[in-house]
């Protein structure tokens, strides 16, 4: 099932967290050089992906997260240094627009662990920072990266605790309570890491995605070394994704105009290879409510939902 997000370049797709059909989708005109940006909200039917409401922005957005206690509520990460959030229940236009970082913000990420309710942002000034989505003004800045930072992602276990990802080919863990210092600094790649994520079954082991065209596993109590690579994709790993079912099923999009579902325990991990789009494969999810079923982006204006044959239900 596709939608075409005519005249907008995908970057980000993300499945609700309340609704099995709903999900979004974060947009660019230009590829995100130049003009602005819409966030798209679909429903995933039967019968096909169809819009349900369209939120433009002066300039590109390159991710998009939903709010974790509130429905009607997503976050999305812009290219003129702010984040907006949006309600559904007001379409017309953000109820908030929070700006302090100095350059494009490229992720966003709302908090997943019982009682938080924050959102990171992580931006091209190098920084990440923490925001109370009921304030005006960051909380925390987290500074450290020698280099862009691509993306900024809470763990679902450990409270107070994110991992970000570099230009400076490096992969930090954070602690919320204490901003001055990480509390991991690994090299991760030997290039740019624009991607990572945490498993959902085990507290200590995350997962990046590199330039480098590979992915690496690590355990943060561990870090002198990967515990798994996956070698298979052509180009840059833009988006790594934990799968929310199985212990040892990651997902990945790439430059390379492919997606590869994994499994690190195999001695063959790649389990499959969808390809389907025509260009820069920006954005992947796995819905949270239906087993095997993911959705992606691409610069080729196509966001597609599907079931990849390997986790079908059989």
């Amino acid at each position: 099932m596709s939608f075409r997000t005519a005249q907008r370049h995908g970057y980000a797709v993300e499945f609700s967290p309340y609704y099995p059909q709903l999900l979004a989708c974060a947009t660019c005109q230009y590829y995100g050089i130049a003009g602005s940006g819409s966030l798209f909200l679909l429903e995933s039917l039967p019968q096909g992906v169809r819009p349900v409401q369209k939120f433009d922005w002066n300039d590109g957005l390159f991710d998009v997260t939903w709010s974790e206690n509130n429905e009607h509520v997503l976050v999305t990460a812009s290219g003129d240094g702010s984040i907006q959030i949006w309600d559904t229940a007001q379409p017309q236009g953000p109820i908030k627009s929070l700006r302090e970082h100095t350059k494009e913000v490229y992720g966003v990420d709302w908090s997943l662990t019982r009682g938080e309710q924050f959102i990171l942002s992580a931006s091209w000034d190098q920084s990440v920072k923490l925001w109370d989505p009921a304030g005006n003004k960051s909380i925390a800045t987290f500074l450290g990266h020698q280099h862009v930072v691509y993306s900024a992602i809470w763990s679902p276990h450990i409270p107070c605790c994110f991992a970000s990802t570099s230009g400076d080919h490096t992969l930090r863990v954070w602690d919320t309570r204490n901003p001055q210092i990480s509390k991991l600094v690994l090299t991760a790649h030997d290039a740019e890491v624009l991607s990572c994520d945490w498993c959902k079954y085990d507290d200590n082991v995350v997962v990046s995605g590199s330039v480098d065209s590979t992915i690496r596993g690590w355990d943060i109590r561990r870090p002198q070394s990967p515990i798994f690579q996956l070698d298979g994709h052509k180009y840059a790993v833009k988006r790594v994704k934990c799968y929310p079912f199985e212990r040892n099923v990651v997902g990945s999009s790439s430059y390379d105009f492919s997606v590869k579902i994994w499994d690190f325990t195999r001695p063959q991990p790649c389990l499959e290879t969808i390809e389907h789009h025509s260009e820069f494969v920006y954005g992947f999810d796995f819905n949270l409510h239906v087993p095997g079923q993911v959705a992606d982006c691409s610069w080729d204006e196509w966001v597609r939902v599907y079931t990849p044959k390997c986790l079908a239900p059989t």
